[in-house]
């Protein structure tokens, strides 16, 4: 497994926390449309758009501004250990 894949593999395991299942397909979809690349291309850099991206397509599933907030924070601590 390569960085790359690993990184990939963490955001879509913090995703699954609040998704579930769905996760995967939820955070290949906004890399390729949001990202234009592949999940494995996906880059530390890349972090901070995929959480902006992400806490928009989030606050449409729902209302609960905590879990987004969670999320984003999770996802912003994992950005850093990657740093």
């Amino acid at each position: 497994m390569t960085m790359t894949d690993a990184l990939y593999q963490e955001v879509t395991a913090i995703t699954e926390e609040y998704l579930g299942p769905a996760a995967e397909r939820f955070v290949a979809r906004q890399i390729t449309f949001h990202l234009n690349k592949t999940p494995q291309e996906l880059a530390v850099e890349d972090i901070p758009k995929l959480i902006e991206w992400t806490k928009v397509t989030l606050g449409l599933l729902t209302e609960d501004r905590q879990m987004i907030e969670d999320f984003g924070n999770k996802m912003s601590r994992l950005q850093a250990a990657h740093e």
